[in-house]
Parts: structure tokens; C-alpha cells; sequence
């Protein structure tokens, strides 16, 4: 299964997607999910489809696909197997970006993360938290120095490099950093409720150094919050992919529109967004209860794929969570418990 170059790239990838998403992603989640990590064959999957090219550009092998038919892509994916399509997704933005730059980082690398014979992981989260910075970067002879702790870092060992933005002063440094324990780089795993195999660490960087010919961008940090605002809008389509899974495994829609869920995902604004991701999250955690009451007791053993899926909605009620989508889930919960029809009023 892999993507014939032709006109119409989009439509191919997202049935290619579908069908890795049946064929090999689902009908081994469970194992998966109980693995340490994700098997690496199921991430050449991806890469021999040309998946991991998704955003980069044409000129260096990628797929160069619009938002709407790549968040298709990863909806299906996600329904498939969301632990392999975890790691997959942290890999999208950088290759997207290092495809479009110039000079020696995109040189060596844009061609090799458009194909996925390289893999990234990304390291960004900790700019969301006000206060004091907890990752630094500070300008040294040929490079930077790193200070700090990325506290969530996806698919260590089945990822080259970290795509790692440190603070330094108003501004954010993006460095390219090789996913290799050493004195300087500490790597301690996180045990997950959900998701576990994604394989996700806490990196400690102490007196750490990056060359100068790693770095990606250097953008101030006001414009980053308002492009990540406006930007969440993808994780949402994770939470319609384990919602739709769920669906299928029900065999009925159980009075759900999807179709009107992700619409309200598409269609909104910046502003609407923290709502609209609120609701897909909560859509998902409605649907996979379902699933679990459907199957009764029997919902609960480990080889079931509801109660994967019920601690997968979970997780994603939380991940790619900003202050203002987590409001937007407190209200749409509590206005479900004041209707009489469980929704909001």
C-alpha cells in the first residue's frame, strides 16, 4: 500500500490511509498497546505509504497536503490504532518545516524526514506553561547550550531526532537535537495509562550543546502562542478517529452525529476552537462508554478493544489540553449533567 504519484495525491492518501488502518493498524492495537513500544514494522508502514511526507513539500519527496485532507488522514489512522498514529503525528510539523527552509539543517535532513527513513519527535509543550521557563537555550561558540526538562517526549528509541524549542529570553530557539541519551541528555519514561507503547520520556538537558547548523527557527514566543491557538485544531481529529472506531465496533451511530462533530472541528474559528475541541474529546469519552457498557464485563479484560479505547479517549481528553480547551470541557460536562438528555442546553 503505498501512494501512486498522480494529480490527485490527497484523495489517494487518505484511502491509503483507510487501508493501513484496517489491514495492519487495528487488527494488531491490542498488542500494541500492551507492547513497550510501538513495533517499528507498523511505522514502516506508514513510511512505505510516503506518511510520513504528509505536510513536506513535493520538492523533497513529501505529500504537501492541505489541512483538511491531512486531518482526514490522521482521523482514519487514529481509528485504526491511536499508539502508532501518536508517534507518527510528532514526526508531521517538523519535517513540513525543515522541507521549506534553506541551508545546511534542510540539506541533510528534509529529504530523509520527507521519507521517513528518518523519524522526529518534538518537544514543545512546556511553552504553554506560564512562569518560569523549563527549558532554556543559551548562545555558546557554534551553537547553543540546553538547560531544563521537556517533560513529554513521544517515541524515544523509535525516533532519530527531537525537534526541541527552548526559551531564550522572549524568543523560542528551535534546535534539532539527536535522540541519544548522553551525560548532558537524560531520558526517564513515562508509565502512561493509555498509550504507554508511545514511548514517552521526561528529557533532562543539563549544559547540553547544539550546533549552530541544527537550528530549525528562532520566532518570539507572543507569535508562537497565537499560531499554536490557532493550530490545535488537528488533535481534535485523533479524538473523531477513536470515536469512529467505536461506532464501527457498536455497529450503530447510537444517536452520535460525527459528521456534524467534525464539521463544528473544520469550520471553527480560533476563537470557537477551544469548544469544538472540547466536543470531539467528549464525543469520543461518550462513545467509547457505550462500547464498554455494550460489551459488560467483558469490556474489561485486556484483550478487549473497548477498555483500549475507553483509556484512549481519555488520554485524549487531556492531550494538546490548553487552559482554555480544558474550560471548555468543565462547562460542556457540567451542562450535560443539568439537561435531562445529557446534552447541552
Amino acid at each position: 500500500m503505498a501512494l501512486n504519484a498522480g494529480a490527485n495525491r490527497g484523495e489517494d492518501a487518505v484511502a491509503v490511509a483507510e487501508q493501513i488502518a484496517e489491514r495492519v493498524l487495528f487488527p494488531a492495537a491490542i498488542a500494541t498497546d500492551l507492547a513497550p513500544a510501538v513495533p517499528r514494522e507498523l511505522l514502516d508502514a506508514l513510511a512505505k505509504a510516503g506518511l510520513y511526507g504528509l505536510f513536506a513539500s513535493r520538492e523533497v519527496g513529501g505529500l504537501e497536503l492541505d489541512r483538511e485532507v491531512g486531518e482526514r488522514v490522521i482521523e482514519s489512522l487514529a481509528g485504526g490504532c491511536l499508539t502508532t498514529t501518536f508517534v507518527w503525528i510528532q514526526h508531521l510539523s517538523t519535517a513540513g518545516l525543515i522541507s521549506r527552509l534553506e541551508g545546511p539543517v534542510h540539506d541533510e535532513w528534509a529529504r530523509p524526514l520527507a521519507s521517513g527513513e528518518r523519524r522526529s519527535g518534538i518537544a514543545f509543550s512546556h511553552l504553554r506553561h506560564p512562569g518560569t521557563p523549563s527549558l532554556t537555550a543559551t548562545p555558546v561558540a557554534g551553537g547553543y547550550r540546553v538547560d531544563g526538562v521537556a517533560p513529554l517526549v513521544t517515541g524515544w528509541g523509535l525516533i532519530d531526532v527531537v525537534h526541541v524549542a527552548a526559551r531564550l529570553g522572549p524568543d523560542i530557539v528551535w534546535l534539532l537535537v539527536d535522540a541519544v541519551a548522553s551525560p548532558t541528555l537524560d531520558a526517564s519514561r513515562l508509565e502512561l495509562a493509555a498509550v504507554n507503547a508511545s514511548a514517552t520520556v521526561a528529557l533532562r538537558f543539563s549544559g547540553h550543546e547544539v550546533p549552530k547548523s541544527r537550528l530549525t527557527e528562532i520566532q518570539p514566543l507572543d507569535e508562537w502562542l497565537a499560531k499554536d491557538a490557532a493550530g490545535l485544531r488537528t488533535n481534535g481529529f485523533l479524538s473523531l478517529g477513536v470515536a469512529g472506531r467505536c461506532l464501527a465496533l457498536l455497529g450503530e451511530n447510537g444517536g452520535i452525529d460525527l459528521e456534524h462533530v467534525r464539521a463544528g472541528l473544520v469550520s471553527a474559528s480560533p476563537e470557537e476552537l477551544p469548544d469544538a475541541r472540547a466536543r470531539a474529546s467528549l464525543v469520543a469519552l461518550e462513545v467509547a462508554a457505550m462500547l464498554i457498557a455494550a460489551g459488560g464485563g467483558r469490556s474489561m479484560v485486556r484483550e478487549a478493544n473497548a477498555q483500549r479505547l475507553g483509556r484512549e479517549a481519555l488520554f485524549l481528553l487531556v492531550q494538546g489540553q490548553t487552559a482554555a480547551i480544558r474550560s471548555a470541557q468543565l462547562r460542556q460536562l457540567a451542562a450535560r449533567g443539568r439537561s435531562p438528555h445529557g446534552e447541552e442546553d
